[in-house]
């Protein structure tokens, strides 16, 4: 079966940095995602459809057709007392937040006294990325999970 759109994809991958530096990889935690649905970086999808199961190919994405370019908007200084465990709070912690009607990861860059600046840019983003795919498996997504736009893992099938 080919990959289209609606297929349930899942793949095992590496990424890595212009210099060949690997960023992140699946390391046994195979992802899946849903062709179409817009959860890979666009360059990716791109490249993956109509590809088959055992396709391996590496890719070269400009940060437009991967994580983004940088936003320097998307940097900023926020209270420390409007997060929960404020004492938790140090440089490199990654969370998830809503502060514009928009849900996105968040770096902590620096913590002053009583304030932290915060960045939600990908921390790929703005940069040439080099991704090298592995497609496992292909099959078409059941209703359940085109209704929910994402993958259900079945019981007991986590890696």
């Amino acid at each position: 079966m080919t990959i289209s759109n609606n297929a349930v994809v899942t793949i095992d991958y590496e990424i890595k940095d212009s210099e060949g530096t690997l960023l992140e990889s699946a390391d046994g935690e195979l992802i899946s995602y849903i062709q179409g649905s817009g959860s890979l970086a666009p360059g990716l999808e791109k490249a993956l459809d109509g590809k088959e199961t055992g396709h391996q190919m590496e890719l070269t994405l400009a940060p437009e057709e991967g994580f983004g370019t940088r936003d320097d908007e998307l940097i900023r200084e926020v209270d420390l007392e409007d997060f929960e465990d404020s004492e938790d709070i140090s440089p490199g912690l990654v969370f998830q937040a809503d502060l514009d009607g928009e849900v996105r990861f968040y770096t902590v860059i620096s913590v002053n006294d009583d304030t932290a600046v915060i960045d939600g840019n990908h921390p790929f983003a703005g940069q040439k990325l080099i991704f090298n795919v592995t497609v496992k498996e292909v099959r078409d997504a059941s209703e359940e999970e085109l209704e929910h736009g994402h993958v259900h893992w079945e019981h007991g099938h986590h890696h």
